[in-house]
């Protein structure tokens, strides 16, 4: 007998992990001031990017000496900058167990062609990083977007370390506690966890940081649009909100009212608890059926956010067709949208856990989900 389908639908469909979901109290009208058909470098345009800097730094407690700047091209725009202008003084390692992790590797070994160890894990792993020589500078993401899997914490960084880290923390910003003291540059866009619009990246530099772009020129030439320097010097005004090009001031706007929404959901406390509700609501339901399991092999690295899971049924004859057509079952009945695992992922689910997610959703999205892997098995098995 097939079984029927829940009685309840979630309120909001949307897990996509990027863009994803907006505030659940955001409308149109919350963007009605925004600066629209004015100067980015008029007093209103300077006084709303300069808002977005110090909220942001607020919200996420980022030490006063520590540059925030808003950049171009999302978070790939901000790590594409922090790598071009940073590295080369030292060798480096590259860290990757997913595929935004192989991008940065990519950039570093065949465009930048550094001297570079590669150390990589498998999806659903994480790279031992006791091994990382941290006199070296090093690369990574702090939450894997694609394969679920994080770094737990800090504590293996060394504080006395000679080189920088670089962090790709785009799906991390505002849903885990990132240890400030241990990372020289933070990356991270508008569109993951506070649900903002796409395009611009937040680059974050320590002290550290600004030293080596203030000392070290790179050998290779760089594009306008990555310059941080000048004569030596920072650009101070690209951490003042005087943006190194055009910013969309409609999505500044909507920037600003999602910022003012994590506060008044508790801060980055809030929207910690937020998240692990969600991502506690998924495991709950792992737990408790057997033919569905996390991508990640170990709870202490497994993602609050983007939280990967893999169909475990040994009847399942093709994995990527089956997880496929779940998937599309969930999307046509409008109860779960995007959440294909990513394209080079292994076959299975990725459903966004951020804190704009309401636990409801996600509560109400899961019997569906048992209904769709019930109704898609079945029908595989008749065939």
């Amino acid at each position: 007998m097939a079984m029927q389908q829940p009685a309840t639908r979630p309120a909001n469909p949307r897990f996509s992990s990027g863009p994803c979901a907006k505030p659940p109290t955001f409308t149109l009208d919350q963007l009605s001031d925004a600066a629209l058909g004015r100067s980015h470098r008029a007093a209103i345009g300077k006084d709303k990017l300069k808002a977005a800097i110090e909220e942001t730094r607020d919200l996420l407690g980022v030490p006063a000496e520590y540059r925030i700047g808003i950049v171009p091209a999302s978070d790939t725009g901000a790590y594409e900058m922090a790598m071009w202008n940073l590295l080369g003084e030292r060798p480096v390692d590259m860290l990757a167990w997913e595929s935004f992790g192989a991008g940065w590797v990519t950039d570093a070994v065949k465009q930048l062609k550094l001297d570079a160890q590669v150390k990589t894990a498998e999806y659903g792993e994480i790279v031992d990083l006791a091994s990382v020589d941290w006199d070296r500078d090093v690369c990574f993401t702090w939450n894997g977007t694609t394969s679920g899997v994080r770094v737990p914490d800090g504590d293996v960084i060394p504080a006395d370390r000679a080189g920088l880290t670089l962090c790709d923390a785009t799906s991390a910003a505002f849903a885990m506690d990132l240890p400030w003291d241990k990372l020289d540059v933070t990356t991270f866009s508008w569109q993951k966890v506070l649900g903002g619009e796409a395009a611009h990246g937040m680059l974050i530099l320590s002290p550290r940081a600004v030293e080596r772009l203030e000392r070290y020129a790179p050998p290779w030439p760089l594009p306008k649009i990555f310059r941080l320097t000048k004569g030596g010097a920072l650009i101070e005004g690209v951490f003042r909100g005087e943006t190194i090009n055009t910013p969309s001031m409609l999505a500044v706007e909507d920037y600003l009212q999602c910022l003012a929404w994590a506060r008044s959901v508790g801060g980055l406390t809030g929207l910690i608890a937020r998240a692990d509700a969600n991502a506690g609501a998924i495991a709950d339901f792992v737990g408790s059926h057997d033919w569905i399991d996390f991508l990640a092999s170990d709870p202490a690295t497994r993602s609050n956010t983007s939280v990967c899971l893999k169909f475990t049924d040994t009847r399942i004859a093709d994995g990527a067709s089956f997880a496929k057509a779940v998937a599309k079952r969930l999307a046509d009945e409008g109860v779960a949208l995007d959440v294909g695992a990513y394209r080079d992922a292994p076959p299975g689910l990725r459903i966004w856990c951020g804190g704009t997610v309401e636990t409801a959703d996600i509560s109400a999205m899961l019997p569906w989900l048992a209904w769709a892997f019930e109704t898609e098995i079945s029908q595989q098995l008749a065939a």
